[in-house]
């Protein structure tokens, strides 16, 4: 990779892996796009263009100025949002996907596209989530990463794009707000915890959840498109993770630097549906077969992290 584009750049994801990128490959060799306008500090930073990326033309246009030769593809609904309005959702994630692969294909561009583990339903074995399983997803969100995987796998094996993807479990990170998805309580929690010392979650005790601290996640991103294309059997959907949480658990770490933090309950259903319908744990050893992943936050290390950000 020279020249990136990414879209969704505003996103939980986008707004740590792009200046990531910008410190790796410079700052002008990387474009941030949204749908909307971003903040002044984040647009002054580097190339930044309002950009819908369900229109496969500007997307195109896009990619010829910049001379991309790479493109971060992360926009997308989330879970929760996805299921208010589930015909958005599968316009906005698979439209936009089909478009970047349409780019990618015409300008021989490489696409990261992140999957998750919403792709597992019910059906799936809960601990450990094999890398390989049954994927009967119960939400709209779950389904559009489904098919986003096989289409990928279809864009590399009949026209030779360059398709890499990871599927990410739920994601922690101070800075930009989360998008609306299931596991946003892990975020929410620490910001209450230096707020007011109190949080209600939205899912019930003992709901246990793949994590990630956003810094491994943003490697993790990085890494798997500067791998040894050779190596990759499994390319646009490895399973990944660190830790697995439950809202009980975190509490307790968070409790080591917040001694008087209270953790109350306010189960959402529609939420809770949808996290008892994914894995316990995945088994994510074909990404460090295949390309050599390893997390490097466990809990305790991103609590005290996030806390001293936050604070």
């Amino acid at each position: 990779m020279k020249r990136i584009l990414v879209t969704g750049a505003g996103g939980q994801i986008g707004s740590w892996l792009v200046p990531r990128l910008r410190e790796i490959y410079g700052e002008a060799s990387v474009l941030a796009s949204d749908v909307r306008t971003l903040g002044f500090d984040f647009v002054e930073a580097g190339p930044f263009q309002v950009l819908d990326a369900t229109d496969a033309k500007a997307v195109g246009q896009a990619v010829m100025r910049h001379e991309a030769d790479a493109i971060y593809h992360l926009a997308a609904i989330l879970s929760a949002i996805g299921e208010r309005d589930p015909r958005l959702a599968w316009h906005v994630n698979m439209t936009s996907l089909e478009s970047v692969l349409e780019v990618a294909r015409e300008q021989g561009c490489a696409v990261f596209t992140p999957s998750s583990i919403g792709v597992f339903g019910p059906e799936s074995p809960k601990d450990p989530t094999p890398q390989d399983t049954v994927m009967r997803p119960r939400t709209v969100y779950g389904i559009t990463k489904v098919a986003g995987e096989l289409l990928c796998d279809y864009y590399h094996r009949r026209y030779g794009v360059d398709t890499r993807g990871v599927r990410y479990p739920g994601l922690i990170s101070y800075g930009a707000p989360p998008g609306g998805g299931t596991t946003d309580w892990a975020v929410d929690i620490f910001s209450k915890a230096v707020e007011s010392g109190r949080y209600t979650c939205f899912l019930a005790e003992g709901t246990r959840l793949d994590m990630m601290y956003m810094p491994d996640a943003v490697r993790a991103a990085i890494e798997i498109m500067e791998a040894d294309p050779g190596r990759l059997r499994h390319r646009n959907a490895f399973n990944l993770t660190a830790m697995q949480l439950a809202p009980e658990a975190l509490a307790a770490e968070i409790r080591r630097h917040v001694p008087h933090f209270v953790l109350d309950y306010d189960v959402d259903p529609i939420r809770q549906s949808i996290a008892d319908s994914w894995p316990d744990r995945i088994d994510d050893s074909a990404a460090r077969e295949e390309w050599g992943w390893a997390h490097e936050f466990d809990v305790s290390a991103m609590t005290a992290d996030m806390l001293a950000h936050l604070r």
